[in-house]
């Protein structure tokens, strides 16, 4: 019997069936930026608030955006002394501007027009918010809104009629827009609501962490303007996070259009946000606000309308 000592070595005996393959190459460093464009591509942002040029020159049509933008809630907001005929105009100067451009833009009414517009490869183009000023105390005038297109109305007070507006929003199915809201105004309305509230122009560095948590719990979607610094962005965003929950998260719009989302995406990649909390960043949560206004006004469409 062969003493064991006699073996060859491992390597030696192994030799015969076959060498040892050489170990695999380290993966590749992880690359936040190329990730962040691969989300963005496939998952482009819904913008909270879009606003009209100030010269509307055919020449420039259609109006600069960022490439990574997918639908946008464009404001119709005007100065408090040109009210709802202000608001109609501007209204009107949007339309036109979607008819213009047929090949960039499309009008989208309800969020299943969005995510066809979305498929065709065009910018889904949402009316609203409409400014509270130009509701001038009246709940038809907010039907009639509503009858053109209008999805959403900023409510910047409470007061009975504001109490009642909410509820009719509700039936008919106009987001509540709370951007520019006083924290009692806040609290208020999301005691009366029964659909998801958007801030379209959230400031979360202003919201106590009392108002975030009620946000949260009302499923709201904090839509935080992008700065051209990508960490000062990411560190409201992780405030509206940490406070309100991932689904509140949402963007309004970019202060800088040369850049893009992509450095701000990177940036949250860096800071450990899952890729699923990214998508819900870029449309995901504020389309699942819209998509359930619509639900609670197609469950409500029974009751008789206010007077």
């Amino acid at each position: 019997m062969a003493d064991l000592d006699d073996h060859p070595p491992f390597s030696a005996a192994s030799g015969g069936v076959g060498a040892l393959e050489p170990p695999e190459p380290p993966p590749p460093p992880f690359d936040e930026t190329a990730r962040a464009r691969a989300i963005l591509a496939a998952q482009p942002v819904l913008e909270g608030h879009a606003e009209l040029p100030v010269l509307l020159d055919p020449e420039d049509l259609p109006p600069a955006r960022a490439r990574e933008t997918g639908a946008q809630l464009w404001s119709l907001d005007v100065d408090g002394d040109d009210g709802a005929i202000g608001t109609l105009r501007r209204l009107d100067t949007i339309r036109a501007l979607v008819a213009a451009c047929p090949e960039d833009l499309r009008l989208a009414h309800t969020t299943s027009e969005m995510a066809h517009a979305r498929n065709c490869g065009r910018v889904a183009a949402l009316l609203g918010p409409v400014g509270w000023t130009a509701l001038g105390g009246s709940a038809a005038t907010l039907r009639a809104y509503h009858a053109l297109g209008v999805r959403a109305v900023n409510l910047t007070r409470f007061d009975r009629f504001a109490r009642e507006a909410v509820r009719e929003m509700n039936r008919i199915g106009l987001a509540v827009d709370l951007s520019g809201a006083d924290q009692d105004t806040v609290r208020k309305v999301l005691a009366v609501t029964r659909a998801p509230a958007l801030l379209t122009r959230a400031a979360p560095d202003a919201l106590p962490d009392d108002v975030l948590r009620l946000l949260g719990e009302n499923g709201a979607v904090c839509m935080v303007p992008v700065g051209e610094d990508p960490a000062a962005t990411a560190d409201l965003l992780d405030r509206v996070r940490d406070g309100a929950g991932p689904g509140s998260t949402g963007l309004s719009r970019l202060t800088g259009r040369a850049a893009g989302y992509v450095p701000l995406f990177a940036e949250l990649l860096r800071r450990g946000w899952p890729a699923g909390d990214l998508v819900g960043l870029a449309h995901g949560n504020a389309t699942r606000a819209l998509r359930e206004t619509e639900f609670l006004s197609r469950t409500n469409r029974i009751r008789p309308v206010a007077a």
